[in-house]
């Protein structure tokens, strides 16, 4: 078995740990039997569909939530089954790992269509283990404490690269870093959406408020475990949030800031002009006394030019005085 499952792969563990064959007849064999196994389904079709309806019985309602994805985090008890609808995360992708769990006190059907690092280790760790038919509720926390654990390094990932974004923007703001701050964001509204129901619905496992077939009181502790994690999520998932908002404020603050300074240069530039243009405009008015007063170079480099050098010299002067510049 690989490290990950290929599209269409079906697995299946039995109850002393070894990978069978997966055909109608070995199953049916199997629950005939009653010993104990794991079905691992990637990317189901049709054919695993009518594997759930024929041969498993699955209700006509979880046989719906099955075939059709982008469910709420959940379970539904339908009499010795329960559906439970799961979400794990993937390292190096956007996108969410949806896994659809059927359990019962004889089987446990996991079915998904993608795959993570963390549940492909899963199943690699539980070929070669023994499956206890009476342990099916702890075989689905490992599931499920896999797949919330998942969470982690993407999460971890992402505070790194809010550091490193807030790094950028001080030194050098541009539209590409606020692009990928407004995509993390939808990222982690993304993720909050499942992890919150995802933890409500361990708090509802670890109180007692609902149960899956073979839950025990020491099972119980265990999805306690869960949800502890799921709480962690949660508040990393806000802070990471805040800080997101932050490097947000920092874009918006940096960029006015260059702003401004730009508009102080400009303004500095245009203020200097002022008198430069008074003067100019002064000197251009032909009154005949002004006129015949500039009698040869000394005296229109001394009105003319000297008196723009010293406008501009005296503007100077009072803007640093006053801290403008």
């Amino acid at each position: 078995m690989g490290d990950e499952a290929t599209a269409g792969t079906r697995v299946l563990i039995s109850a002393d740990g070894t990978v069978e064959a997966v055909d109608r007849g070995h199953v049916e064999a199997l629950l005939t039997e009653g010993r104990f196994f794991w079905l691992d389904v990637h990317r189901p079709g049709a054919d695993d569909l009518a594997l759930l309806r024929d041969v498993f019985r699955l209700h006509p309602l979880a046989l719906e939530d099955v075939a059709h994805f982008n469910q709420r985090p959940k379970i539904d008890e339908y009499g010795d089954q329960a559906l439970v609808v799961l979400y794990g995360a993937n390292e190096d992708e956007d996108r969410l790992v949806e896994v659809h769990a059927v359990l019962s006190g004889r089987y446990l059907v996991t079915l998904h269509r993608d795959d993570c690092p963390a549940f492909a280790d899963l199943r690699r760790r539980a070929a070669g283990q023994r499956l206890a038919a009476d342990e099916a509720a702890a075989l689905l926390y490992v599931v499920a404490d896999a797949l919330v654990d998942s969470f982690f390094p993407p999460l971890a990932a992402v505070d790194d690269r809010v550091d490193s974004l807030q790094d950028e923007i001080l030194a050098r703001p541009d539209d590409a870093q606020l692009a990928e701050v407004f995509r993390l964001k939808h990222q982690l509204v993304t993720w909050r959406k499942v992890v919150t129901p995802q933890r409500d619905l361990f708090a509802r496992l670890a109180g007692g408020t609902v149960a899956v077939p073979g839950m025990s009181e020491e099972a119980r502790r265990y999805y306690r475990d869960v949800y502890d994690h799921l709480i962690r999520i949660a508040e990393l998932l806000e802070g990471s949030r805040d800080l997101l908002s932050g490097t947000m404020d920092v874009y918006l603050s940096t960029v006015s800031n260059r702003l401004n300074e730009v508009m102080r240069q400009l303004t500095v530039v245009a203020t200097l002009f002022m008198p430069l243009s008074w003067v100019v405009g002064f000197f251009g008015m032909n009154f005949g006394a002004m006129v015949r007063g500039v009698d040869g170079w000394l005296a229109f480099a001394g009105l003319g030019l000297g008196s723009q050098a010293a406008a501009v010299a005296v503007m100077l002067y009072l803007f640093r005085r006053r801290g403008w510049m």
